[in-house]
């Protein structure tokens, strides 16, 4: 194990990157004179070579608690639910390069329901706030109530005043809809409440644009629900006559999709194909490893950290909404339909 010195000083910094005391000094203070990149720097070098802010004795002296919470949904917190939890990991390195610490909090479904303010807030221990995962509609309003620095972090609310920063949803489902259609299937679903947040809403949205440029007829057998009104999983109810393909909203859905069609006596990918979204646990769990797009999970908390930390220093800062590119990573559970096939399986329809 690495031991880091302790008394760690500006000057050492300084040192370390070529500048002066002062230009380190403005910067681990947000001072103006040095520019947000170089800031950035200073702060993540800061962080690597173990200098430590005396957050009491700056909280005394600015008003500031240099804590940022990070409020994610009881729902979204179960035992099978890892990404959020790695999101929030990030988010918290990021938050340290600033000289922040990231407090978790979970937001009970009570709480939700009840319209309660988070203790974090009410009890004046944050100075700004990030709101990962889709809360419903009358608790945005709460949020919208709360007098701080305040971000959606992988959903957004068109009816909300607040900045999001998001995967860009539809353009990874549209791509992969494509890469399907490459591979010759034409009869494609996609599995998702589509009603239940705006992630699902807009992959939907992809997949469905890849069918209308390539002709495809969308009929309403492809799309099948995975989840109720309150966001909790239901069994998926296979259509009468089965696609070729299916395309899931995320890779969890995905993987309980590929179980219950080895239960029902379907082989993925030979008797037909599914893709997820996320590269979660889950799509290398799945069997065969899933197909899916890959969110860049580093860069989300990156611009989240950034984004909150630009309105702390500005509350009247606004950047709206940011999407952050993904990528596909091709696995085993697509199988290449051949021409012949493809003539059978439109025959069929």
């Amino acid at each position: 194990m690495k031991l880091m010195k302790s008394n760690i000083t500006m000057k050492d910094i300084a040192n370390k990157l070529g500048v002066s005391s002062v230009t380190v000094s403005k910067a681990l203070n947000d001072k103006e004179g040095v520019s947000d990149s170089l800031k950035v720097t200073i702060k993540k070098v800061a962080g690597e070579m173990g200098y430590r802010f005396n957050s009491a004795a700056k909280s005394i002296k600015d008003g500031l608690s240099y804590n940022i919470g990070v409020m994610i949904p009881q729902r979204f917190t179960g035992m099978n639910d890892s990404f959020y939890l790695r999101v929030y990991q990030e988010i918290a390195i990021h938050l340290d390069h600033y000289g922040y610490f990231g407090i978790l909090n979970i937001l009970s479904s009570e709480d939700e329901e009840q319209l309660n303010f988070p203790r974090v807030y009410s009890e004046n221990k944050v100075d700004g706030i990030i709101i990962l995962g889709q809360i419903s509609k009358k608790y945005i309003e709460t949020v919208q109530n709360m007098d701080l620095p305040k971000l959606f972090l992988d959903f957004y609310d068109e009816h909300a005043a607040i900045d999001s920063i998001v995967t860009d949803n539809f353009y990874g489902a549209y791509e992969l809809t494509n890469y399907l259609i490459q591979s010759g299937h034409r009869d494609i679903a996609y599995v998702g409440n589509i009603y239940s947040t705006s992630s699902i809403q807009d992959r939907f949205l992809g997949y469905y644009k890849s069918l209308l440029e390539h002709g495809l007829a969308f009929e309403d057998r492809l799309l099948l629900n995975d989840r109720d009104e309150r966001g909790y999983y239901i069994d998926i109810e296979l259509p009468e006559k089965m696609p070729t393909a299916f395309v899931c909203n995320c890779d969890q859905v995905a993987y309980n999709l590929c179980e219950f069609l080895n239960a029902s006596g379907y082989k993925v990918p030979e008797d037909c194909s599914v893709v997820g979204f996320d590269n979660d646990l889950y799509a290398t769990l799945t069997s065969p490893p899933l197909t899916t797009v890959e969110v860049d999970i580093e860069q989300m908390a990156r611009t989240a950290v950034k984004s909150i930390m630009d309105k702390v220093s500005n509350p009247n800062r606004r950047n709206g909404r940011v999407l952050v590119q993904g990528k596909i990573i091709y696995r085993d559970s697509v199988r290449t339909l051949e021409a012949d096939q493809v003539k059978i399986n439109n025959k069929h329809k």
